[in-house]
């Protein structure tokens, strides 16, 4: 992770696109790591906000969760790509989207978000984060992260956390 980082700062600072960039940090990642057999999954995202439009490149990560809520509606930020430090010669993919209504929320996050249980062995799922996302939208990114954190722990009681939780929300102005 320390070492992917490193790339990452480095590699963004004179980045033509996202897909170049990962494409260049999973090249050195797979040489870095080729004895060890890690790897790991990124979800990059350029937000042009002047030009209202978001570029993304998926390494193996989960989709990120864009909601419109002037329309009510949400959409995956999703797209192919494997993980960073599998594949060495792999091309990433960029994807886009232009245009967004001002309030409009990306939440990008770990399946351990999803996939966390409860002490019935329930699932919290997707159905419950577009719930909370919902309910707080009209609310700050930072608000909306710590509703979710909430409510997935008061989802899971006492039932152990068997994964990473790892959030990030956007709110797009």
């Amino acid at each position: 992770m320390t070492t992917a980082r490193a790339f990452l700062l480095f590699g963004v600072r004179n980045f033509s696109t996202p897909a170049l960039l990962l494409d260049e940090i999973n090249r050195f990642l797979t040489t870095d790591s080729a004895e060890t057999g890690r790897f790991m999954s990124m979800f990059f995202l350029e937000i042009d906000s002047s030009a209202k439009i978001l570029r993304w490149v998926r390494a193996g990560h989960d989709p990120a969760m864009f909601y419109d809520p002037s329309q009510d509606r949400f959409l995956d930020l999703s797209g192919e790509g494997v993980a960073l430090g599998v594949v060495s010669n792999f091309r990433f993919s960029e994807f886009t989207r232009q245009g967004w209504d001002p309030g409009s929320i990306i939440v990008v996050g770990t399946d351990g978000i999803r996939e966390a249980r409860n002490t019935d062995g329930e699932m919290f799922g997707l159905d419950r984060l577009e719930d909370v996302v919902r309910k707080y939208a009209s609310e700050s990114a930072e608000s909306i992260q710590n509703a979710v954190i909430a409510n997935l722990r008061s989802f899971q009681g006492d039932a152990p956390q068997e994964d990473d939780i790892t959030l990030v929300v956007i709110k797009l102005l």
